[in-house]
């Protein structure tokens, strides 16, 4: 039916032992065998990224266009500053979905704002690992539109 593109920001290879009040103990292997799972119910392929590196990044957004219905970011730290990140998914003209797992408008001020919000189809965040999981539910809708 469609392929997806999950992408992990900066320090999210550290799921599990980062900060477990806020981020839960699930490891981004977890996180990932989840999406499989949910997506699988939709007959979507689904394909993981996870880089520490804002250029890496940004270069697989722009591989992206090469079969990709739709991309599912968590863009990490990236959320909050990174025009280079926001451009390159604005360049490759793919339906993009936010997510975090943590509330980033219940934390420290300079997390909630998010400069990929704007040209993302919607943010999720604050559900913890479902965050992605909705997302996926969301992004089986936006492909089947």
């Amino acid at each position: 039916m469609g392929k997806l593109l999950v992408i992990h920001g900066p320090n999210l290879n550290l799921l599990g032992m980062r900060e477990v009040a806020v981020y839960g103990n699930v490891t981004i292997d977890g996180i990932n065998r989840m999406v499989e799972e949910e997506a699988g119910k939709y007959s979507l392929d689904v394909d993981f990224y996870q880089s520490n590196h804002e250029g890496d990044i940004v270069d697989k957004i722009q591989e992206a266009v090469r079969g990709y219905d739709c991309i599912i970011i968590n863009p990490g730290a990236l959320t909050h500053y990174s025009i280079a990140v926001r451009d390159a998914l604005v360049a490759v003209d793919i339906p993009v979905i936010e997510t975090h797992l943590s509330n980033i408008y219940k934390r420290e001020d300079f997390r909630h704002k998010s400069v990929i919000a704007s040209i993302a189809v919607g943010q999720i965040s604050g559900f913890g690992p479902q965050s992605y999981v909705l997302a996926v539910r969301a992004a089986a809708e936006i492909i089947k539109a």
